[in-house]
């Protein structure tokens, strides 16, 4: 059994302090340790067989094949398939491989801009592979996925009907890196049937881990030549895609191109054609076959019009699926460019700085930390907000943009098609002297009344929005969201900047909050009151155990103010273990006035902050009353509050509060006794001692 979602997180935290995830230092995906499991095949002379992703029908999906078909699949070792496998034969090149029966093809085109990237592509295909020398049936791909890299190990079985691939295949039926990267990528989607329908983005993104921007054709920047130039000439992918009409399927249109279907963008020229520049995109359909056949075709007349040099440079008469088309039909017949980069240089040509990069991990929590955009002026606030400081000079240049911000929000599903993106943006606020002093999060009267300096144009639920940025030195305050309030989600918000800066969580709580600080009165008659009651109700040891604190709080203490049923029996136990300071299973006079009083004065809190009048705390109030008993929430542990002991809505009845706030001061309080104040060190039996009681 894997360890609780909460100690998953700290792990990967302390393991990204130390580097684990990086590309020199990939997270083992699923946990599969190739190195491992490749030692452990080779001394036991069997050929690996995967069980996180066995060669079976669940890992083919449904929807792609027929029922009858699928009862045909066979999945077959290379060996079994080709007379002489391979994993690359004579370098990788994108005419290789051709799509089969699953619709990647924006998958497939992304792996066609990759080889022209060799550097890239060695990262992501290790090419040292081999059916030679310690072969096992077993190989390993890396992927950028949502802030780390992961080597995802797999085995050779592939899926097959009547010997041949049924899904991406190789030219030449002996080579088989294609095949096999394919079926890596699917593990990590989680079938072949999720990478069904996609864009060249995503999986750009996951072969580099780089920047990404999409522009969309319809309004193209008016420096699109000169950006798509920028991008050929540095570490790029670059692909678009045609739109989608009436149907979902992939029809071939008369012009030769494939509706809802993804390209590769292969190359950019000029040439001199009848004395006037013309601007060329070179395309390739990952079919490997199928093309464009109006102006700049293979057999167009217009060849003709340019020096014999160009021509000999650049026209292939052949039905290989590439071919040349105007920058003026590009921008009228595919709707969308995509361009991911190892680094943001090319976005305005100058590669004399070196960018630095601050990523940041968050989550909008229902209740918590999703306050929706703008238009919900009372949660707005709620959201996340991020506090960067830019440092160094004002741009040369007036309008020079400095600054790159990416929001990209991570899955929570293993299977990529049940995934639904959120309408995600941001916003950036300037922050001005009048706040420079101001600690922990912006309230919501400091939104009411500034305006962001920029913005999301529009919210979009797409994997990730990206915005290019004119900052100047100072600071601010960057603020995702959903579009819609109390949506839930994980994210990565990525700050890449031309001079240094400083970024982080703006956590805490505002300091202008309306609450006031709760102060306990001592009263000594009402102690010896308390005393008495307890005397009159505990047994002839004047104990009380956890049967007899239940009912003694749900009929005494608070009859009247619960409207969930009371304290379970159960809740009553862990009142008992917070308040034992004898180890009994009891409470003594002394422990039950103490928890008696606490008791009271949660209440007290509760009902003081409980300002819609509905018997529950939501979120935001639950902020001011940990205001009011002088505790200090950090978003990330609202939300875990809200997800523990709120209910469905998020909200948390009185018994859930006095629970909440009971474990939080005795958690705080054995924290500081036993360590020095910024770490603890337990042993094993010290550990078990504390948290199987306590």
């Amino acid at each position: 059994m894997p360890p609780p979602g909460v100690c998953l997180n700290i792990m990967e935290a302390r393991q990204r302090q130390d580097g684990y995830g990086c590309f020199a230092n990939p997270e083992r995906f699923l946990n599969q340790d190739y190195q491992q499991l490749e030692q452990y095949c080779n001394i036991r002379g069997v050929r690996y067989i995967d069980d996180m992703f066995p060669p079976d029908r669940k890992s083919i999906g449904e929807g792609i094949l027929k029922p009858s078909d699928l009862k045909r699949v066979v999945w077959l070792r290379p060996a079994r398939i080709a007379p002489y496998p391979a994993f690359v034969l004579d370098g990788v090149c994108r005419f290789d491989f051709g799509q089969g029966l699953v619709e990647d093809c924006w998958f497939l085109a992304s792996i066609g801009a990759l080889t022209f990237q060799k550097d890239i592509l060695c990262k992501v295909v290790p090419l040292e592979q081999t059916f030679n020398e310690k072969y096992c049936g077993m190989f390993h791909f890396r992927f950028w996925r949502f802030g780390r890299w992961v080597d995802v190990v797999i085995d050779d079985k592939l899926p097959t009907i009547d010997g041949r691939l049924i899904f991406v295949h190789s030219k030449d039926q002996n080579e088989f890196w294609p095949a096999l990267m394919e079926k890596a990528y699917a593990k990590v989607c989680g079938s072949y049937m999720d990478m069904n329908a996609g864009t060249p983005a995503e999986a750009m993104m996951d072969f580099t881990g780089g920047v990404h921007i999409s522009i969309a054709l319809s309004n193209p920047p008016t420096n699109l030549w000169e950006l798509m130039c920028r991008a050929s000439q540095t570490k790029s992918l670059m692909g678009c895609g045609t739109a989608q009409r009436e149907t979902s399927a992939n029809n071939v249109l008369p012009n030769g191109l494939v509706q809802g279907h993804a390209y590769t963008v292969t190359g950019v020229k000029q040439m001199m054609s009848r004395g006037k520049q013309i601007n060329l995109v070179r395309l390739w359909n990952p079919w490997g076959t199928g093309e464009w056949n109006r102006d700049w075709s293979d057999r167009s007349p217009l060849w003709q019009t340019v020096s014999s040099e160009d021509r000999e440079m650049c026209l292939s008469v052949a039905d290989d699926g590439e071919f040349w088309m105007s920058l003026e039909d590009l921008c009228e017949f595919y709707t969308d460019l995509d361009i991911c980069s190892l680094s943001p240089d090319y976005l305005d040509g100058n590669s004399s700085c070196h960018w630095k990069t601050y990523m940041n991990d968050g989550r909008w929590v229902a209740g918590t930390t999703a306050g929706g955009c703008m238009n919900n002026r009372d949660s707005y606030w709620t959201n996340p907000q991020y506090r960067v400081k830019i440092g160094g000079q004002s741009p040369e240049n007036n309008g020079e943009k400095n600054v790159l911000v990416s929001l990209m929000q991570k899955p929570d599903k293993r299977n990529r098609h049940l995934v639904q993106s959120l309408h995600i943006g941001l916003c950036v606020f300037e922050v001005k002297d009048k706040y420079k002093a101001q600690k922990g999060k912006f309230p919501a009267s400091f939104f009411s009344s500034h305006a962001p300096v920029a913005q999301s144009k529009t919210y979009i639920n797409a994997r990730e929005v990206m915005e290019f940025l004119m900052l100047r030195p100072g600071e601010y305050l960057i603020v995702p969201s959903t579009f819609n309030a109390n949506e839930k989600a994980s994210f990565i918000l990525t700050i890449m900047s031309k001079a240094e800066a400083m970024v982080y969580e703006n956590s805490g709580d505002p300091q202008d909050e309306p609450t006031e600080r709760f102060k306990q009165v001592k009263d000594e008659q009402d102690d010896e009151n308390k005393i008495s009651f307890f005397r009159q109700n505990s047994d002839k040891y004047e104990e009380v155990d956890a049967e007899q604190l239940q009912r003694l709080l749900n009929e005494n203490v608070l009859k009247g103010d619960l409207k969930s049923g009371g304290f379970s029996v159960d809740a009553c136990r862990s009142m008992v273990a917070l308040m034992d300071t004898s180890i009994t299973g009891k409470l003594n006079g002394e422990e039950f006035v103490r928890l008696w009083k606490k008791v009271l004065m949660y209440k007290d809190i509760f009902f003081r902050t409980d300002v819609s009048r509905t018997g529950t705390l939501s979120m935001n109030e639950l902020r001011n009353a940990f205001l009011a008993l002088g505790i200090k929430g950090k978003d990330d542990m609202l939300s875990l509050m809200a997800l523990r002991y709120g209910a469905s809505s998020g909200h948390l009845t009185l018994e859930s509060f006095i629970s909440l706030i009971l474990r939080f001061k005795c958690m705080y309080k054995i924290f500081k006794q036993l360590s020095g104040g910024q770490a603890i060190t337990l042993q094993e039996s010290e550990w078990m001692y504390i948290s199987m009681y306590t």
